[in-house]
């Protein structure tokens, strides 16, 4: 009887460890296979950039003050050629949450965004980076045609693909051309942005005033708080 028992036992016993060694097998494997979609996905983006934080306000003329305030964020996007994209913005700490969902929701929404890139890219030329159509945000700089800062002097501002949505004079100065020189909205081009957009719309949703509204000229690529 005794030996029938210590049998049984070990039987039990065998049992457990065997569940148990299959349940680390199987966790193992799956432990595997998240590691090799993140790696495949990871290998399906295509990189804009790769700057450093110090690589991308390399050359600034902003004071100390204000590049503490900076942050450089990792962002993905739909490209116009339909794959996904890495890049990176420059932005201030205070909105840097905001841009983070921004850009998920256009992931989402498979908004196309032509290139996010760090303005440094351009030697902190706007109008160089807008005809490029480059998304950017922090660029210390005047307003057009202004001794003002701009929003984007702080990083408290961020362009979405400039050329498809250019700043187009209102009356009476509507005979001046459009900024970037040559391009012209379109609202039928993937990536234009319009009032019942739904990024504009989620931009609005989270605070963010919309160049649309500006008095004397639709900014439509410009975005700030």
């Amino acid at each position: 009887m005794k030996n029938v028992i210590f049998i049984f036992i070990i039987i039990i016993i065998e049992i457990i460890f065997f569940s148990c060694g299959k349940k680390e097998g199987n966790e193992s494997k799956q432990k595997a296979v998240d590691t090799d979609t993140v790696m495949n996905e990871k290998s399906t983006e295509i990189p804009d950039c790769d700057y450093t934080f110090e690589e991308a306000i390399a050359g600034s003329e902003a004071p100390e003050k204000i590049l503490k305030e900076l942050v450089l964020l990792d962002v993905k996007y739909y490209s116009t050629d339909n794959k996904i994209h890495r890049g990176q913005v420059v932005v201030n700490r205070k909105i840097a949450q905001d841009i983070v969902e921004l850009f998920e929701f256009m992931l989402k929404e498979h908004f196309p965004v032509y290139q996010v890139v760090p303005i440094v890219r351009y030697d902190w030329d706007d109008k160089k980076s807008m005809a490029a159509n480059n998304s950017s945000g922090f660029c210390y700089r005047n307003v057009s045609n202004s001794s003002k800062k701009s929003k984007h002097s702080t990083g408290m501002a961020i362009d979405i693909n400039p050329f498809f949505n250019p700043i187009r004079y209102k009356s009476p100065d509507q005979h001046k051309p459009n900024v970037p020189e040559g391009a012209k909205l379109d609202i039928n081009v993937p990536g234009a942005l319009t009032s019942d957009h739904p990024v504009v719309k989620k931009f609005q949703q989270l605070g963010f005033r919309w160049g649309h509204r500006f008095k004397k000229y639709f900014d439509d690529h410009h975005f700030d708080k």
